[in-house]
């Protein structure tokens, strides 16, 4: 069994982390724990294949993998055969991109999400202005920010499908006037037209919902599928 406790709550994260193990060795599980700053490479290799001194299951706990690159491609190279097993392998991490969740979701593995309300607001209009500007590395660094901050993709996509629905209006209006908006965001989606080629505000669209109705009915995930659309502009 694979278990997963991820997330911006650090302090929330360890505490259901370690009160899992805590269950785990009551139970009658040798707990074996792993770091990122005392790892060494083979170490998954030569523990995992290891026998219990007390002669049953092992819980192994391994803490910040990703804070160590071989540590975390060896961890994760090793994940379909862990999933076969009797031990248990406790991961303990900070926030986990949609890939990364996505490769452990695969493998069978409990992923348990604890976050924090950030002290700031994010503004999640400059997602808005960043999709007018066609920059897709400030729009994907901003949508996997506003995951942290604890917005869900589906409120990420409103205000893109807002900002697309604006660019589209815009370009079949003369007038903020006849657009039904004010003069300055409708002065600004006229300049914004100029970058997007004829019929791609409309495959943006398109695609943008597909996301979104994919996500819902299970076909993606729509984390991932977000983070994908964004890298396509």
């Amino acid at each position: 069994m694979i278990s997963v406790f991820f997330g911006n709550d650090t302090t929330t994260v360890r505490m259901k982390a370690f009160a899992y193990v805590a269950s785990l060795e009551e139970s009658g599980y040798e707990v074996v724990r792993i770091e990122a700053e005392t790892y060494e490479a083979g170490m998954c290799i030569d523990l995992f294949g290891g026998v219990s001194l007390f002669g049953g299951k092992k819980a192994y706990v391994l803490d910040m993998p990703s804070e160590d690159d071989s540590f975390l491609e060896e961890f994760q190279a090793l994940l379909p055969e862990l999933e076969k097993g009797d031990d248990e392998y406790i991961v303990v991490e900070g926030t986990l991109l949609a890939p990364e969740k996505k490769k452990y979701e695969k493998y069978g593995a409990k992923l348990t999400l604890n976050t924090k309300a950030s002290t700031a607001s994010f503004n999640v209009f400059a997602l808005a202005d960043a999709l007018s500007r066609k920059d897709k590395k400030t729009l994907w660094v901003g949508i996997v920010e506003a995951r942290t901050q604890g917005l869900s993709s589906e409120e990420v996509i409103g205000t893109l499908w807002w900002q697309l629905k604006t660019l589209r209006l815009a370009k079949l209006t003369h007038t903020a006037a006849e657009a039904g908006m004010k003069d300055f965001p409708y002065s600004k989606a006229k300049r914004a037209l100029a970058i997007f080629k004829e019929g791609e505000l409309e495959r943006l669209s398109a695609e943008l919902l597909s996301v979104y109705n994919d996500g819902h009915s299970g076909v993606r995930d729509i984390d991932t599928a977000l983070e994908v659309w964004a890298l396509s502009l």
